[in-house]
C-alpha cells in the first residue's frame, strides 16, 4: 500500500483536525514531519508544511470529506442567528473598533492614549458602523 499528499498545512494542529475528521469516517491517515515543525516551526515553508497522507485508495474519498464546509450545518443545530447590519440587512459584518486612527496619531505625538475608542460591528457592503 502506497501512502500519498492529501493536503499540505503551516502547523501541526490543522494536520491533526483534518486527520481525526478522517479517521472519524474511516480512513487512515498518518502525518508527516509533525514533530520537527514543532521543534522550529520556521522549517515549514523549507519542509512543505506538515504534511497529511492517505493510502492511495482512499485519497479521492479523503479529498471529498476534507472539500465538505459544515459551518451552516453547525449554524442549523446550535440556532445561531448571524447579526445583521441595521442599514442594509447584510450579514457580512465585521467586529470594528471605532477611532484607532486618531488614538494611534495621538499616541505616536504625545506617547500617551488620549482618544477614545467604540467597539462595535461595521458592514462591508455599506461601512455602516453599529453596536449591538
Amino acid at each position: 500500500m502506497k501512502w500519498v499528499l492529501l493536503q499540505s498545512f503551516s502547523f501541526a494542529y490543522e494536520a491533526q483536525i483534518a486527520k481525526s475528521q478522517l479517521h472519524a469516517f474511516g480512513i487512515s491517515a498518518r502525518i508527516a514531519n509533525e514533530h520537527t515543525i514543532n521543534m522550529d516551526w520556521l522549517y515549514s515553508n523549507a519542509l512543505g508544511g506538515v504534511r497529511l497522507l492517505v493510502l492511495e485508495s482512499d485519497f479521492e474519498e479523503a479529498k471529498k470529506l476534507l472539500d465538505q464546509d459544515y459551518s451552516d450545518a453547525v449554524d442549523d443545530v446550535f440556532n445561531i442567528d448571524h447579526p445583521k447590519c441595521p442599514e442594509c440587512q447584510s450579514t457580512e459584518i465585521i467586529a470594528y473598533t471605532k477611532g484607532k486612527k486618531p488614538a494611534f496619531i495621538v499616541l505616536l505625538l504625545f506617547w500617551f492614549p488620549l482618544s477614545k475608542l467604540e467597539h462595535g460591528y461595521r458592514c462591508q457592503s455599506c461601512n455602516h458602523f453599529f453596536k449591538l
